[in-house]
């Protein structure tokens, strides 16, 4: 099985994102460059990198999972582009660099979005892919992405999310709200690295309950650099939330109870990797990483 070393995940990921959406020279080029504009900028890559993790802590071979944690990334940034928009959060800065629609403008940013979710499927299920993981696998694979993606996921999430601004809304309705919103896909991760290596059921959950409790920590951890961050670590800006109306966790619980429950979320996830043994490591860390960051 080939493996891949952490330190190298980022370098590996980068360059898959690279072939997979390359420079066109064709009428529409226009639309790969932006595409690969806010593609290649950068980012913490988490969710690639939880995939390709849990794929090799269950033993599978983390070069044939390499299309499908692009994929991941190719989902996330094009959500990433339509938050930006006017008529989503209208952010004019992303990852420290103009928001793709400040340098494209509305209209290509929005189908450069469109392209990269479909890219994303078109690259789990080319020829190649199948044939590296199998069929059957890939199938699953795609399928959780799918079901992360859309209404019961990530879009369903964020249609909650308009709906709510201007709004004070309990607790239970911003968690759920953000367990669609940003949880599914970094749970989707985490079960898309274990199909990938058939797992058993007891890792597929284990990995489940651990990327929902550092998806929450995560997004937990955003509402309080909204806060207290510094733009320039940031790379957006400071303050969003507040300015758009919207219910967060330190508006709602507070900020010392806003720690708490990052620090009890990580402690969650940390617990769920028992099974792992130590192959659970690099995941512990992560865990402890994310929710200290700064930005």
């Amino acid at each position: 099985m080939s493996r891949i070393e952490p330190r190298n995940y980022a370098e590996a990921i980068q360059a898959g994102l690279e072939k997979y959406v390359p420079e066109e020279k064709l009428l529409q080029g226009g639309l790969f460059q932006a595409m690969r504009y806010s593609l290649l900028l950068g980012g913490k890559r988490i969710r690639p990198i939880l995939l390709l993790e849990f794929c090799g802590a269950c033993g599978g071979d983390q070069e044939s999972a390499i299309p499908f944690a692009c994929a991941l990334e190719m989902i996330h940034t094009y959500s990433l582009i339509h938050d930006d928009l006017p008529c989503m959060d209208d952010d004019s800065m992303r990852r420290g660099k103009p928001s793709n629609h400040v340098v494209f403008g509305e209209a290509r940013a929005l189908l450069a979005g469109d392209a990269l979710l479909t890219m994303a499927f078109e690259t789990m299920l080319s020829q190649d892919s199948i044939a590296s993981v199998g069929p059957q696998r890939a199938a699953r694979a795609a399928g959780i992405l799918a079901r992360a993606s859309g209404a019961y996921g990530m879009a369903g999430g964020q249609m909650i999310d308009l709906q709510s601004e201007d709004q004070k809304i309990p607790a239970d309705t911003l968690i759920y709200m953000d367990e669609c919103k940003t949880g599914t896909l970094i749970v989707a991760a985490a079960k898309m690295g274990c199909v990938l290596a058939d797992a058993e059921e007891e890792k597929l959950h284990a990995a489940e309950k651990y990327a929902k409790s550092i998806g929450l920590a995560f997004q937990i951890q955003d509402d309080i650099l909204d806060v207290e961050g510094e733009q320039d670590s940031l790379g957006k800006p400071i303050g969003s939330d507040l300015e758009n109306g919207k219910s967060t966790y330190v508006s709602i619980l507070g900020m010392e109870k806003a720690r708490a429950l990052v620090q009890s979320l990580t402690d969650e996830a940390t617990a769920a990797l028992s099974c792992f043994g130590a192959r659970g490591d690099y995941l512990r860390e992560l865990a402890i990483a994310l929710s200290s960051r700064k930005n």
